[in-house]
């Protein structure tokens, strides 16, 4: 019998060029990967360092220092007198930095009180300073040791519990140096300097010794430097920033909190491609899924765009390059990985949807002011996505997954009619021809899908799942129906039509905010009563922050704030409880009082889709739907104000600053735009 295929998509290494399915080792395809939510990660791609929280380096699990995929540090395990230092806190100080607190006693400490103290900085790529303060009242001479190891392994092996043995070490410069001769990373090599340097040095050991002389509050700092013999720089540290700084204030100080670490966890997760070094574009999340993934970056650069159009156009131009453009059916398709579906669809192809993805974002970045150079350089490639969706679809207008299932999914229907809508808003504004064309397979769709989708019952319907190409319904309910509100955004502050009518719009609402899918914390991937339901199944009952942060935009926008208000507190309340830094999924169980979130072990944190939904929230609070072509932009906040006064700033529209106000009435108010752009209606 075949082994059962993961649920957690396939780790991936940095680079834009990545296979489309690379594997895991045959050890981790059982989907036992080792939990890292109780770990620090520090992040600035392709640099990233996984420490526990007593913040020494073991060896065990994920622990390291990693560049480029690679562990280049495994054990970094400091004594202070002999002794180990007794951790007394470990946190992120920032997206790319975390910082250690310890104290050592020495045998000559009178009292229970401590008096040396030992801080410890941990940066992504392996930089670490080391200080030892004392408050004792006498001069202290105290030996330090640091213990370095590295197996120099692949992180996919590190996950696969397949690391191997730690190599020998040399000395080299003020430090040690690892290479990888015999094994299966040849030909790597690592090296850990340190200033002031060690007055001992034993690579047998892998040990690094200093005596240190500390006056009476007095401190002393060793600095560790970690490098390949493949330098790299992040992304988020070199060229100019494509997420400029945001601010928001309000009756809820959490706001502020949430936006700075979804800007940090963002930037962290910027990846250059080294064949076109002024483009970035997002990975979809730290530890597992560091390469590309098109759909994702695409939708993480939509919830950006608030920010700038500058992450979109380099995320579009980056995978327009991956478009197929030879002769035959995938013309015009943006290839991507298989993804599980859940435990009633076959895995769905993430192509499909980054190809739909392609033409909406480029229509609405167009609306939030792209440059004009920059809309005509993409627009044949939305074309070419366009293309390839008329020819894939059947004669019916409907859109089926590839491959033999023929499967067809409510929500990809939602990606093509938007990328339909959207596309024609494109074609119609620069000139090229086949507009009108669109718009008619769009009300076709819209009138196939009502009839082919909808599943009337007592209780006043639902929308399917999917539909087999027998024409059998999976009518089991999950968070990707949001995926049908989310219309997309038109000229002049309106929003596209959806798949819906107003009484099946009503009832969705219904059902997104009922207790089988409202968890409290979020939207369930699948119904809490549904068949096949796992609070911890990444489509099978988990929350997914992406598609809770769909639902609460598109309910809004509905006018359903009632269920829209939930979700968002819901959302916000698991932000809080996970420090800010929402993963990109976490178990559907039922909020209770005094319950806390229940993180899922193997999901991605940070994750691009979950940091970006901080940015797509606090837009949604204030409705800004602009139309930069026509220089104009309107508000649309929620009326309800959910979480009371708010105000926004460091936005940008066409690339000039804009800020709002939204009062404790669900008013809203300009604060800062430019000169030519005027409010609409």
């Amino acid at each position: 019998m075949a082994p059962t295929p993961p649920r957690r998509p396939p780790i991936q290494q940095t680079g834009p060029h990545t296979p489309v399915r690379p594997a895991l080792p045959a050890a981790a395809r059982t989907g036992d990967l080792p939990s890292v939510h109780h770990t620090l990660i520090c992040v600035a791609l392709p640099c990233l360092a996984v420490s526990p929280e007593h913040g020494q380096l073991t060896g065990q699990g994920l622990e390291g220092v990693y560049q480029s995929g690679r562990r280049l540090l495994s054990r970094s395990h400091l004594r202070v007198a002999g002794r180990e230092p007794v951790a007394v806190q470990g946190r992120l100080v920032s997206a790319d930095r975390a910082g250690f607190i310890a104290v050592v006693r020495s045998p000559a400490d009178i009292g229970p009180d401590p008096e040396i103290a030992v801080e410890r900085s941990r940066d992504a790529d392996g930089t670490e300073r080391i200080t030892l303060r004392s408050s004792a009242a006498r001069p202290l001479r105290l030996p330090v040791e640091l213990a370095l190891g590295t197996d120099l392994a692949d992180l996919g092996a590190v996950a696969a519990g397949r690391a191997g043995p730690e190599l020998p070490a040399s000395v080299y410069d003020s430090g040690l140096r690892w290479s990888a001769a015999d094994s299966p990373a040849q030909g790597a090599h690592a090296v850990v300097t340190a200033d002031p340097p060690p007055h001992d040095t034993l690579a047998s050991a892998g040990l690094l010794r200093w005596e240190v002389e500390l006056q009476p509050g007095a401190s002393r700092t060793i600095e560790l430097r970690v490098r390949s013999d493949r330098p790299v720089r992040s992304a988020a540290r070199t060229g100019s920033q494509p997420l400029p700084e945001a601010h928001a204030e309000g009756d809820d100080t959490r706001l502020q909190d949430m936006l700075r670490t979804s800007l940090g966890d963002l930037r962290a997760l910027l990846l250059r491609d080294p064949a076109h070094p002024s483009e970035v574009w997002l990975a979809a999340g730290v530890p597992w899924r560091c390469g590309p993934a098109p759909a994702e970056a695409m939708w993480a650069a939509r919830m950006a765009l608030p920010l700038s159009t500058r992450l979109a156009s380099a995320t579009l131009r980056t995978f327009a390059r991956s478009q197929c453009v030879g002769s035959g059916p995938d013309f015009g398709r943006i290839p991507g990985a298989l993804r599980d579906a859940g435990p009633h669809l076959p895995p769905s192809c993430t192509g499909v949807e980054a190809t739909l993805a392609f033409p909406a974002v480029l229509a609405e970045a167009w609306r939030w002011g792209m440059p004009e150079q920059d809309l005509m350089e993409l627009l044949p490639a939305a074309e070419r996505c366009l293309h390839w969706l008329r020819q894939a679809a059947r004669v019916d207008g409907l859109l089926p997954e590839p491959g033999p299932s023929g499967v067809l999914r409510a929500e990809t229907q939602a990606h093509a009619h938007r990328a339909a809508l959207l596309g024609a808003d494109l074609l119609e504004a620069s000139g090229r021809p086949g507009a009108e064309s669109w718009r008619d397979w769009a009300q076709a769709l819209r009138h196939r899908f009502r009839e082919a989708f909808w599943i009337d019952d007592r209780a006043g319907g639902r929308p399917a799942t999917a539909r087999t190409p027998g024409g059998r319904l999976a009518p089991h309910l999950g968070g990707g129906a949001a995926h049908l509100l989310d219309t997309g955004l038109l000229g002049g502050g309106s929003l596209a039509p959806g798949l819906l009518d107003k009484v099946q719009t009503e009832q969705l609402a219904r059902l997104l905010g009922s207790p089988a899918l409202d968890s409290g914390w979020g939207l369930r991937s699948l119904g809490a009563k549904e068949p096949g339901h796992n609070p911890f199944g990444h489509r099978a009952g988990a929350v997914r922050v992406h598609e809770t942060a769909v639902a609460v935009t598109g309910l809004a926008a509905a006018g359903y704030e009632r269920e829209a208000a939930s979700l968002l507190r819901g959302l916000l309340d698991a932000s809080t409880a996970f420090g800010h830094r929402l993963p990109e999924m976490y178990a559907g169980e039922q909020r209770t009082a005094g319950s806390v979130p229940v993180p899922h072990p193997a999901a991605c944190r940070p994750a691009a889709l979950a940091a970006a939904a901080g940015i797509q929230l606090l837009t949604t609070l204030a409705g800004i739907r602009p139309d930069a072509p026509a220089r104009t932009v309107a508000l649309h906040p929620m009326r309800c104000a959910p979480l009371g006064a708010v105000q926004i700033s460091g936005l940008r529209v066409a690339g000039e600053p804009f800020g709002v106000r939204i009062s404790r009435l669900g008013l809203g108010m300009v604060e800062e735009a430019a000169d030519w752009l005027q409010l609409g209606v």
